[in-house]
Order: structure tokens, then C-alpha cells, then sequence
């Protein structure tokens, strides 16, 4: 199985004045029109996959949004435990509840994300320091099933090389 965590795309700043309630916080105009490249570079580099699974958070969910118009990936199905109040242990408790098959991707924020990519390599969250960039995509795969320190680290994507791919 192929996994696929996607950072969400430049969002604005916290402002507790513009944003009161932070999960509403949105991508800025140039964050979505960057992320458009990159999810085209998704599309060159990645092909389709089977499901995707994000924060409800409006910057994530809508950097879901991107990848499902311009990467052809399908629709997100809302996942709790991606916000940035989640935790790895609880995305690898969602993830194995699900019993994914093929190609997935989750799409999420930091710092959870690399603590999430460093459990599933190493098995313990804080093992391997990542930098996670916003727009940025890793890929790891398992041999059989989504098990902490099962997964292979495969590539991990900075979104300038993608959007250098997007064609």
C-alpha cells in the first residue's frame, strides 16, 4: 500500500481578529495558485489513487479540493484526527480502522505531519526529523499492512520540485 501525506497549501497568518476560530483560516490567493502547480506536478508524478482523507480545517480541506481538480484524486472524506489537535497515534488508529488498499493520501498540518511520517518509518514519532513544507508531499509504503515503523520512506517532495514537474 502506497501513503501519501500532503502538508496543506500557504495559508494566511493567524489573526484571531480576521479568524477567531483558527479552522477557518483559509489558503492566501497565492498559496492556492502555487498549490494548483503542485498538485499538477501530483498528477504527473503520482497518478491516481484510491481515497483521501483530510483535516476538516478549511486550509487542508481545501488543499484537498486542489489535488481533486487538478491530480483527478478523489474527493476528501473529512478525518478528525488530522487536525492539528490530532495525533500520529490516533491518524495510524483511523488509518488501520480503515484497512486501506492501493494508493492513499492524507492531508494535514505540522507539526504533526513529520511526527506522523517519522512514526510510520521508525515507529516512534520523534525518530526521524523531516521538514515537512507547506504544499510538501512524502510517499511511504507498506509490505502488507499501515504499521508504525513498517513503512518505507520512499521520497519526500519539496512543492517547488513538483510544480518544476507539473508540465
Amino acid at each position: 500500500m502506497d501513503l501519501y501525506i500532503v502538508r496543506h497549501a500557504i495559508a494566511f497568518d493567524r489573526d484571531a481578529v480576521r479568524w477567531p476560530d483558527d479552522a477557518k483560516r483559509p489558503l492566501t490567493e497565492k498559496g492556492v495558485e502555487k498549490f494548483r502547480k503542485t498538485a499538477r506536478g501530483c498528477r504527473a508524478l503520482i497518478g491516481a489513487i484510491d481515497r483521501t482523507w483530510s483535516s476538516p480545517y478549511v486550509r487542508a480541506w481545501d488543499t484537498a479540493r486542489l489535488l481533486e481538480e487538478e491530480a483527478g484524486w478523489p474527493a476528501p472524506i473529512p478525518c478528525d484526527p488530522l487536525t492539528p489537535d490530532g495525533t500520529p497515534g490516533g491518524v495510524l488508529d483511523f488509518l488501520r480502522a480503515q484497512a486501506p488498499r492501493g494508493s492513499v493520501a492524507v492531508v494535514g498540518h505540522e507539526p504533526m505531519l513529520h511526527e506522523l511520517i517519522s512514526l510510520f518509518a521508525t515507529g516512534h514519532p520523534g525518530g526521524l526529523l523531516i521538514e515537512v513544507k507547506k504544499g510538501g508531499v512524502a510517499r511511504l509504503t507498506f509490505p502488507r499492512s499501515i504499521q508504525a515503523g513498517h513503512g518505507i520512506l520512499r521520497w519526500h517532495a519539496a512543492p517547488k520540485l513538483l510544480r518544476g514537474i507539473s508540465g
